[in-house]
């Protein structure tokens, strides 16, 4: 019998901290919410003068770093006492027994086989025969089936979002590949096709937060492996979406020629009506522009209209992958009229598109956009407002490509970037 170092409850917070995409900082901030001024004597006051880091105090404010340790020491099998138990139950929204507990709740075997993948543990989402069947399908990927799909289909559903640090995404949905990877190896070949696709789109989807949370070869290297995924599965759509996907990772590392060429090859495997056709499209008027080419990024760029209206309305961009209508729509053919030297119209379409804009990663990208639109047609302090603010979401979500845009604004950091 497999067993582990760690208390299975301690597995289990580590799991749901992970599944919540929350740091162990985050997971202490909300543990000291939950206990409120009312039982803050009993948490970590803050670092530095007047506090001693870990220790309790009587007054103020928590301290983050302290409490970071003390979920830190939770994890590693220190008990936290009744007071502390219940605020970590409220800050999950769980009770502290039953199915949807931390010190009580599921089997011993899910909270296993959690901890030994990595796999997000999301009993809110999933049943506890999900769970079962699922981790008997990890001991032996020969019992896996649809319903196994299903179950990790459900986990990068509930991934596909842009409300979080692109790098945390990737930290946790880099498990999920891995053991998508090994079930698909000894399943059945109808089930193996289905896994293949399903590594195919979690890889892409991290290359693609890697190249947001700033790694380009790490997001290089996972394009590599959705691309082999999608060719081994045999599914041509799902090619051409990663074909696609890859143009505008070229696009962010400033290769014109691969990004139109990447953007071609995508018609290859795809009709012009498919929605891949309509993203390569778009990418490829980028890259047409970045090349000053502003004829050709015209007609791609009505071509990538047409082929989005021709699509049905409902259909996702393509699986795995968030929505990327208003703000990224916008985005991109701004971006165009940056690169053709064009600021003015592209400050009307971005002011047009952000105003309620989710606050996300895609969207510190667009402000730093337009304050680099702004900062072309000499409208310097709107740009110097728009860039601060843009500098406040970047660091708030993780988008490091977004902060890579404000250092082009005038070639150089400017100073204001940096103050507090």
């Amino acid at each position: 019998m497999i067993t582990i170092d760690t208390p299975l409850w301690a597995a289990r917070l580590r799991a749901r901290r992970r599944a919540s995409l929350w740091s162990r900082r985050e997971l202490g901030e909300r543990v000291a919410e939950a206990a409120g001024d009312a039982g803050r004597d009993r948490l970590p006051l803050p670092d530095g003068p007047g506090g001693r880091p870990g220790t309790a105090g009587t007054a103020g404010t928590t301290g983050t770093t302290g409490m970071a340790r003390m979920v830190a020491s939770w994890e590693a099998g220190e008990r936290p006492d009744e007071m502390c138990a219940e605020w970590l139950c409220r800050a999950f929204g769980a009770g502290e027994t039953g199915e949807q507990g931390l010190f009580g709740g599921e089997a011993a075997g899910t909270t296993l086989w959690h901890h030994l993948t990595g796999v997000p543990l999301m009993p809110e989402r999933f049943s506890p025969d999900d769970e079962e069947r699922t981790g008997r399908a990890i001991e032996d990927p020969a019992r896996a089936d649809d319903r196994t799909v299903a179950y990790f289909e459900a986990v990068l559903d509930a991934y596909t979002r842009t409300d979080t640090r692109p790098a945390t995404l990737a930290g946790v949905l880099a498990p999920v590949f891995g053991t998508i990877q090994g079930l698909r190896r000894d399943a059945r070949p109808a089930v193996r096709r289905s896994l293949l696709r399903l590594s195919s789109q979690d890889a892409d989807l991290i290359s693609r937060m890697c190249c947001e949370a700033g790694d380009p070869e790490a997001a290089l290297a996972w394009s590599d492996r959705a691309l082999r995924a999608a060719r081994e599965a045999g599914d041509e759509r799902l090619v051409a979406y990663a074909l696609a996907h890859r143009a505008g990772l070229a696009e962010s590392l400033g290769d014109p020629g691969e990004v139109i060429g990447l953007a071609a090859a995508v018609c290859e495997h795809v009709a012009p009506a498919e929605p891949p056709a309509a993203t390569a499209r778009g990418h490829e008027a980028r890259g047409h522009a970045m090349a000053g080419e502003g004829d050709m990024c015209h007609r791609c760029l009505e071509e990538c209209a047409e082929a989005a209206a021709m699509g049905k309305p409902e259909e996702r961009e393509s699986p795995g992958t968030p929505a990327t209508a208003g703000v990224a729509g916008a985005e991109l053919a701004a971006d165009c009229l940056i690169d053709l030297h064009r600021p003015a119209d592209a400050i009307e379409m971005l002011e047009r598109e952000l105003p309620g804009a989710p606050a996300g990663y895609m969207t510190a990208y667009a402000m730093a956009r337009l304050a680099h639109a702004y900062a072309d047609a000499h409208e310097d302090e709107r740009s110097a407002a728009t860039a601060r603010a843009a500098l406040a979401l970047s660091r708030r979500t993780g988008a490091a490509r977004a902060m890579r845009e404000l250092l082009l604004i005038h070639g150089d950091a400017p100073r204001w970037m940096f103050a507090d």
